[in-house]
């Protein structure tokens, strides 16, 4: 792929970015205040960010890995589920990873 097809399918892509982000703010007020529109808005963002993190903890790449970042998301997932505090979730996760990383974990 050229330089020139690469940048181009960038300034597209953000085009389209704006426009549907300018489009979200034409959408009518009463139309989001819908139960349904709203319970749909939240599920879609829970969904998103799963599957963010589902990639950045299992990939590597275009490869499928198990390294210390599997680990460290359990012990998040564990400590989110005792209610812990955001910054103790972050903390455990970060030392589970390191503490695996030393021990010669990947």
């Amino acid at each position: 792929m050229s330089d020139t097809v690469l940048w181009v399918a960038i300034v597209v892509a953000g085009l389209v970015c704006l426009g549907l982000k300018v489009l979200g703010h034409l959408v009518p007020e009463h139309w989001l205040a819908q139960p349904r529109v709203a319970r749909t808005a939240a599920l879609v963002t829970v969904a998103l960010l799963s599957a963010l993190v589902a990639v950045q903890a299992a990939t590597s790449g275009r490869a499928l890995v198990a390294d210390a970042r599997l680990p460290a998301l359990a012990v998040a997932a564990v400590a989110l589920a005792l209610r812990a505090p955001f910054v103790v979730v972050v903390v455990l996760a970060a030392v589970t990873a390191a503490v695996l990383r030393a021990l010669g974990m990947p």
